[in-house]
């Protein structure tokens, strides 16, 4: 049963959609250190809504003419150069940040719209353009910017991660348009409705989610159950006879980002390289190939040169730190990595770069062995002797200011 999917009632009333912001007695609010000025959310609706009707307009237009490029309905939306940008969206160093700003927040929507259209998957699976657009702005607005990290940008950035792979010889060659359809649907959707803590929090809080999903993959089921939601509110799939499918391989590759779940997908990545059987040719080899591309794009950022490593690796570990706050302001015991007096960004980091990352893209390098697995691990190697060196001052400047103290 999807329980927590937005549905319409059947006198056409479209219920207010359930956030999944942890219930603690006080106010939702509390759990972001930065609320959102207040004339933002209403200027942004604006936006958004001034945007849609010109796409509106534009589609109608295109009707019965799909030699057209769907792509200059955008135009209008977004400046030259966040179009020069999407020229180079397969490129490792491509500055999602950036992107952000220049398509003024709007970066998930365009660049997974961008990527559709790329790959020729709107015109293959006939997509209607206004319930795409509509999609995709939904699954925008349905992630919570107030999150230091987990928010549409990260979204962004995993879609565009998972690209980069999707362009790799192996994958390039072996999988179908069906196949990129889910992998990119899922990168965009993969954290929906994000809360800004984790699994354990929710289930020590007695978060309904947590009770829902029986404390098994909690965070991942929502994410994957509001998609679902969204794809059969904008009836995106409708015309398409495998509808139940995708949603279930949909959620097949969500439920792929369980982070406690590490260690039994990386062993049998690791156990089919060993005995060197993944075929390609088989559906089920190549959708557990996409699982682990995923998994590759959701914690890729260690692996992305330092200048935006380093801004992701301050958002998690600002977003860590504030769950611990919450935990600490309530008497909770403080999970792992989220008590700020005693971690540090750097230590944070070079923790889930050694036991996390490392053994994770040290053996996709095994199975791709391309340009772009070398320069990742590279750089990987980099940003991490770049947080040991900074602990490292960190550490000597505590010993100096307690030699001090004893003085």
């Amino acid at each position: 049963m999807l329980g927590d999917v937005r549905v319409r009632s059947q006198v056409g009333f479209e219920p207010e959609r359930r956030g999944s912001h942890p219930y603690l007695g006080v106010d939702f609010r509390t759990l972001h250190s930065r609320a959102e000025s207040a004339g933002s959310i209403p200027a942004r609706r604006i936006r958004r809504l001034f945007s849609f009707q010109r796409h509106l307009l534009s589609s109608r237009l295109l009707r019965g003419a799909p030699h057209l490029n769907p792509l200059h309905i955008l135009d209008e939306d977004y400046c030259g150069q966040a179009k020069c940008m999407l020229e180079k969206v397969g490129s490792w160093n491509f500055d999602i940040f950036l992107f952000d700003r220049l398509t003024n927040g709007n970066s998930l929507v365009f660049l997974t719209f961008n990527l559709l259209n790329q790959y020729g998957l709107i015109e293959l699976f006939q997509l209607d353009m206004v319930k795409l657009r509509r999609f995709l702005v939904l699954v925008q607005e349905d992630y919570h910017n107030q999150n230091p990290y987990h928010n549409a940008v990260h979204a962004a950035d995993v879609t565009q991660a998972m690209h980069c792979y999707l362009r790799e010889p192996k994958l390039a060659q072996s999988l179908t348009s069906f196949d990129i359809l889910l992998g990119l649907l899922a990168a965009a959707t993969h954290d929906l409705d994000h809360p800004g803590v984790n699994q354990p929090f929710l289930i020590k809080t007695n978060h309904y989610l947590a009770a829902l999903y029986r404390n098994t993959s909690v965070l991942e089921n929502h994410h994957w159950r509001s998609a679902v939601g969204l794809l059969r509110e904008t009836e995106l799939f409708s015309n398409l006879p495998a509808e139940d499918s995708i949603e279930r391989q949909l959620g097949s590759l969500i439920l792929a980002t369980d982070i406690s779940r590490q260690n039994e997908y990386l062993s049998r990545f690791r156990t089919h390289l060993d005995e060197n059987d993944l075929c390609l040719g088989n559906a089920s080899h190549r959708h557990f190939v996409l699982q682990m591309a995923l998994k590759c794009a959701d914690i890729c950022n260690p692996c992305r040169p330092w200048e935006l490593s380093k801004q992701w690796s301050e958002k998690v570990t600002e977003e860590f730190f504030h769950q611990g706050d919450i935990e600490k302001k309530h008497k909770l015991e403080i999970s792992p990595l989220c008590d700020s007096e005693a971690n540090t960004i750097a230590s944070v980091q070079i923790g889930f770069m050694t036991y996390v990352v490392e053994p994770l893209f040290a053996e996709w390098a095994r199975f791709s062995d391309t340009r772009l697995s070398q320069t990742m691990l590279g750089h990987l190697g980099l940003n991490k002797a770049s947080w040991s060196a900074m602990e490292a001052i960190h550490r000597y400047l505590i010993w100096l200011l307690l030699q001090f103290c004893f003085l």
